[in-house]
């Protein structure tokens, strides 16, 4: 009997090294054909599976493989699709078996987020109420760093590297110019219900008066009052103020200020335009020239200035999940794990999807000032080894050299189709 094939697919906001963690994948597997046939990556994630639009990554060279590592994006294309559940939706889980019984997949690894996880934990649950077996490994990403049971998320390192180069770079800009012109500027960037990223602006920080000078926390209630004393203050004080604001920055009765009444295909509100807001509030009370960003996908696809951290621990969890897999392991999660020692260090370990699936892990207030407007050092401590190492891509004609694969579709076998 041949080896069982593998499904992997890229879900939810990709990052500047998920496609280092479908290297690992791939890689790994094809050093276990003993245990593991072809993989199948599905096209635009779940969805490919559903459709039965699988790419044979057989067909991709070694050397395009590996090239992987320094692409960013996602190479397979990913999707916002969340699965409801099997009472809810039978229709779904019974075209996934079809699917995966057609082209002999035992094996399904889903690189996402909280709701990948929930999504990996529900196909997981299927195979073994449909009698299909299946081994579900789900691949831990995302730049918000807020699954649970791991020290940190492939992707944030590399974001979290952005934005602090970018906080430092613009607040020298800004103070440059401040005497006869803008004297603040806002910086804009992701994190629905967590702050690691706005957090990760204060590596820029290195004496008083450097930027940032004010962030903005999802985890602190946002009071206009106490904020707009502080950019007084510091205007006054320094000539200038660079703000790091969080799109899920909330006001006190727990609703986002950037809420644009929106949602997306998992049901969360869709956020933005936060910073012009704060913009308009300082002009209106203050009268301070401003200027704004939003870092918006730059800040997720800067495989330029990637983390090299990032970019080894997003290999590891997917070369970990195909040897987890190869074990006989099932519903579970590659996770980083820090060592106890001063000096910096991580393995990898395993988590339970039952306890990954929809939690957030929130920044620990110990991470946060007093005044809740900069981290602490224990912050510091934490977000530092994790934007260490600089991984920068092949460089050709002045531009970052990124590989395109072929994405040879795999005939299909279903006579019938699937609308999603």
């Amino acid at each position: 009997m041949p080896a069982k094939n593998a499904f992997y697919a890229q879900s939810g906001g990709v990052t500047a090294v998920l496609n280092a963690s479908a290297c690992g994948v791939i890689e790994t597997a094809r050093a276990h054909r003993k245990h593991m046939g072809k993989v199948y990556a599905g096209r635009n994630g779940i969805i490919g599976a559903l459709r039965e639009d699988l790419i044979d990554t057989s067909k991709e060279t070694p050397s395009a493989i590996h090239g992987l590592l320094s692409t960013p994006a996602g190479a397979f294309g990913s999707c916002r699709h969340k699965l409801k559940s099997l009472e809810e939706n039978p229709a779904e889980y019974q075209r996934l078996i079809d699917v995966f019984r057609a082209h002999n997949i035992g094996y399904f690894f889903y690189n996402g987020g909280g709701d990948s996880a929930d999504t990996c934990l529900k196909v997981s649950q299927l195979s073994q109420s449909m009698g299909y077996p299946l081994q579900a490994i789900h691949i831990p990403k995302t730049i918000d760093n807020d699954l649970p049971l791991t020290d940190t998320c492939p992707g944030f390192g590399s974001v979290a590297k952005y934005v602090a180069i970018s906080t430092r770079e613009a607040g020298l800009d800004v103070a440059s110019m401040c005497e006869t012109s803008t004297k603040v500027f806002i910086l804009e960037v992701m994190g629905r219900h967590a702050g690691w990223i706005a957090a990760a602006a204060g590596l820029a920080a290195e004496q008083d008066g450097d930027a940032p000078h004010i962030i903005l926390f999802p985890e602190i209630a946002f009071d206009r009052v106490k904020f707009l004393a502080k950019v007084q203050r510091t205007v006054k004080r320094w000539g200038h103020c660079v703000i790091v604001a969080s799109e899920g920055t909330q006001d006190k009765q727990g609703g986002f200020l950037s809420e644009s009444g929106l949602t997306d295909a998992f049901g969360h509100s869709q956020l933005g335009g936060l910073a012009p807001a704060l913009a308009s509030m300082i002009k209106q009370e203050l009268g301070y020239k401003y200027h704004w960003a939003v870092a918006d996908y730059l800040q997720r696809s800067a495989r330029h200035i990637a983390s090299q951290t990032d970019l080894d621990q997003a290999y590891a969890v997917g070369k970990a999940a195909v040897e987890y897999a190869v074990q006989g392991r099932n519903a579970i999660m590659p996770a980083i794990i820090r060592g106890k020692g001063k000096k910096y260090s991580w393995h990898i370990g395993e988590a339970p999807l039952a306890a990954v699936a929809n939690q957030e892990k929130k920044m620990p207030r110990a991470y946060i000032s007093r005044d809740g407007f900069s981290i602490t050092p224990e912050a510091r401590a934490y977000l530092e080894p994790l934007i260490a190492g600089e991984a920068y891509p092949e460089y050709r004609n002045g531009l970052p050299r990124y590989v395109r694969l072929k994405l040879t579709p795999v005939p299909r076998k279903l006579k019938s189709a699937f609308k999603v």
